[in-house]
Order: structure tokens, then C-alpha cells, then sequence
């Protein structure tokens, strides 16, 4: 992710006071560090890891157990965890001595909330044995936490700053919406994709690019027993119709999310053409949601390859970095000019 210099100042306007040097770049920092722990923490759960280290907050009452097995990914997702928490109190720190917007300051107490409630959903999905609800909602956290740092680092950037002297006319009113519609999308999709990981629903539907040996599913008991036959050939428990139908949302999630980003590209490059701020990070966008599928599609067929499943989370994230950080860049700075830009 870029949180780059892309705008020039107008010639005789003012230069704007820029943040401290190093608020810009534990900003960048803290982004980074989230998405390795997102990628760390799938690790965890693709390894099947979550109860090889059974006590918190120590690990078999120490602080550093033998890294060995399971523990290797459980304890080393612990410690950086901390470190990301310990970051994140640092740029906190840093905020409110250094920063004047009081959206910005809040924002940055937000995320420490958000991480130390992290901390805890990760404690507690540990000493209750990794109770789905739990799990899913510790998941989800990650992700919303990665979304306040995408903020956080986009408002620390030389780029705000030059914008708020130059005040760019805002994009247009409908590809505003559809960046809106496609980051809530990536968001809603990632939130299935952490139901469907915690309900063992991964393989609830084995085969790709058919379901259970059909184009389009049935979801009716014939389609079940298929389904189920050949997981029992995989040496796989049976599933129920639930977790069918959590797959296959997750699937049809893809394909909107497929649709709707060739509708955004088409918008994009008919009205932001020439703003490379936006179009460098489509040109990545458009690789990764490419990647993203392919690596959906990997998974199932590789029986939930522990590595892949893990990148193709890893991915996910940063999908929903890229499409924040691009609507970051497309919309006013203001809240009010941005209800008026989607009026």
C-alpha cells in the first residue's frame, strides 16, 4: 500500500504544515505490522493450532515456551500480537502530542480499544476452547482494527496534507458509491469467509469450479449426500445443509465482488484517468482480486493446503486495505462535503 505524494501544490499557494516525520511512518508501520499479524493469525487456525498453546495469558506458565509444533504458530501469533499492541500504543502516545484534529486523536484511542479487545476475544477464544461465536467476532475485530490503521496512515500522509490546500473537486457521485458498495462488500465477504473458517465449512462444498457435482446447487437432500460422499472419500466428516449454504455464500460473494469491480474499473478509468493516485492502486486492486479468486479456488482444490489458506486470508485483508484507501483518495476530506458529494 501506497500513502504516497501524488498531488503537486498549485503554484503560489501556501505550503502545508506536515505531520512529524515519525508519525507518518509509524503510521505506515503499524499497517504493515497488522497485516503480518492477520497473516500470523491464519496461520494459526489453517494449522489447526488455536489450542496448542491451552493457558492464557502465559503459555504452559511461561513466556517463552519450547517454539516447537503447534506452539511455533500459537505463540509466535502471541507475541506479535503484543508487538502490534505495544506499536499501537506508541502511535497513540505520539497522536496526542503531536496531532491537532481531535477526529484523528479519537481515532487513534479507538484503535488501541480495538486492540485490546483483540487481546482479550484472543484469550478468552483460547480458555473457552474456540467457541465459534467468539472466534468469528476475533476475526472480524482484525479486520476492522486493519481499517482504522488504513485511516489512521492516510490521514498522516503528505498527501492529505497537500490536499487540504489544494481542495481537489471530489469524484463522481456514482463512482463514489460504488467504491462505498465495494469496500463494504470486501468487508461482508471477509466476515463470511471468518464464519465459514470457525464452522469447519471450508469444505462444505469439495469440488470446484461445480458444487457437489452440480452447476447450480439444489441444496436439497440429494445434493447433501453427494456432497458428503465425496468428503467421505476424502477421508472428511459429514457436513450439514448449514454449512453448505455458509460455502456457498462465500462463493457467490466472490462473484459480486467480481462484477462489481469490473463496473468500478470502467467508471475509474472513464473519470480518474488521470489521477494516478487512484488508478496505481486499481492496478494493483485488479491483481489481487484475480489472485484472491485463484487462490479460493486452490484451497478447495487442494483440501485446504494450510499455506494457502492462509495467503488467500492475507489477501482478503489486503483487498480491504487497497478499496479503503482508494475511497480515502476518491472522496472530500470532510464528512459534510462527502454527504453532499453522494447526495
Amino acid at each position: 500500500m501506497t500513502f504516497g505524494n501524488n498531488l503537486p501544490l498549485l503554484s503560489g499557494s501556501v505550503p502545508p504544515a506536515t505531520k512529524p516525520l515519525i508519525l507518518r511512518r509509524f503510521s505506515k508501520l503499524l499497517c504493515f505490522s497488522t497485516l503480518f499479524l492477520i497473516f500470523a493469525g491464519g496461520l494459526v487456525t489453517s494449522t489447526g493450532s488455536g489450542l496448542a498453546v491451552p493457558d492464557w495469558p502465559l503459555s504452559y506458565g511461561s513466556l517463552f515456551p519450547p517454539m516447537v509444533g503447534g506452539v511455533f504458530y500459537e505463540h509466535g501469533h502471541r507475541m506479535i500480537a503484543a508487538t502490534v499492541g505495544f506499536l499501537t500504543l506508541i502511535f497513540t502516545v505520539l497522536v496526542a502530542v503531536w496531532e491537532q484534529k481531535q477526529w484523528v486523536k479519537w481515532l487513534a484511542w479507538s484503535a488501541l480499544a480495538a486492540v485490546i479487545l483483540q487481546g482479550v476475544l484472543g484469550g478468552i477464544t483460547v480458555l473457552l476452547f474456540l467457541p465459534d461465536l467468539v472466534s468469528v467476532a476475533h476475526g472480524v475485530l482484525a479486520q476492522t482494527f486493519f481499517i482504522l490503521t488504513i485511516i489512521l496512515a492516510y490521514s498522516q500522509s503528505l498527501e492529505r496534507t497537500q490536499r487540504e490546500v489544494i481542495n481537489p473537486s471530489a469524484s463522481s457521485k456514482n463512482m463514489l458509491k460504488f467504491l462505498l458498495l465495494f469496500a463494504g462488500l470486501i468487508y461482508c465477504q471477509l466476515i463470511v469467509g471468518a464464519v465459514m473458517r470457525h464452522t469447519a465449512s471450508g469444505l462444505a462444498i469439495p469440488d470446484f469450479p461445480m458444487m457437489g457435482g452440480r452447476w447450480l446447487p439444489t441444496f436439497d437432500s440429494s445434493m447433501l449426500t453427494d456432497i458428503n460422499e465425496k468428503r467421505f472419500l476424502m477421508n472428511l466428516d459429514p457436513v450439514v445443509m448449514g454449512q453448505v449454504v455458509i460455502h456457498f455464500v462465500h462463493r457467490l460473494g466472490a462473484c459480486l465482488i467480481l462484477i462489481l469491480g469490473v463496473i468500478l474499473n470502467r467508471l475509474v478509468f472513464m473519470h480518474c484517468a488521470r489521477e494516478r493516485q487512484i488508478t496505481s492502486l486499481f492496478y494493483l486492486l485488479d491483481f489481487l482480486v484475480v489472485l484472491q479468486i485463484a487462490l479460493g479456488a486452490m484451497v478447495i482444490l487442494t483440501a485446504k493446503n494450510p499455506y494457502l489458506t492462509t495467503l488467500h486470508v492475507a489477501i482478503g485483508a489486503a483487498i480491504l486495505g487497497l478499496s479503503v484507501l482508494i475511497l480515502l483518495r476518491a472522496v472530500p476530506l470532510t464528512l459534510s462535503e462527502t454527504r453532499k458529494a453522494l447526495a
